[in-house]
């Protein structure tokens, strides 16, 4: 991330269905960054769209709505717009990660991840 801000004031969301990649994420972030959490797509989209965070780091594979449809939420809303989408998946074929890239995403990072690449990646 560039700009004026300190890393600390960047606002980093953590969106994933699976509590463990939560807590690792959390663990890997809440130092240098604001780290809010949401556990499913819906509930992701009212915070995101009440508060926009800087980043959200998504997961493709959750119940309900999944990563894709979260995405491409936040593109259309002009509110939530400029918010950097980092899918965070297991998901790693290349179609996959094609879609996640055509449907506006930075980047696409997949599970098991390592807390140095999560970090060089926001970076």
């Amino acid at each position: 991330m560039t700009g004026t801000k300190k890393a600390e004031q960047y606002t980093i969301m953590v969106v994933d269905d699976t509590e463990s990649d939560i807590d690792m994420l959390v663990e890997c972030l809440s130092d240098d960054y604001r780290v809010r959490v949401a556990m499913d797509g819906v509930s992701a989209l009212e915070d995101i769209h009440y508060s926009p965070p800087d980043i959200v780091l998504l997961d493709i594979m959750m119940p309900g709505m999944d990563g894709y449809e979260v995405c491409r939420q936040i593109r259309q809303d002009k509110k939530m717009a400029g918010t950097l989408v980092i899918f965070v998946t297991s998901l790693s074929e290349a179609i996959d990660e094609t879609q996640g890239f055509e449907l506006g995403a930075v980047d696409y990072i997949t599970k098991p991840f390592s807390f140095s690449v999560i970090r060089a990646r926001i970076k």
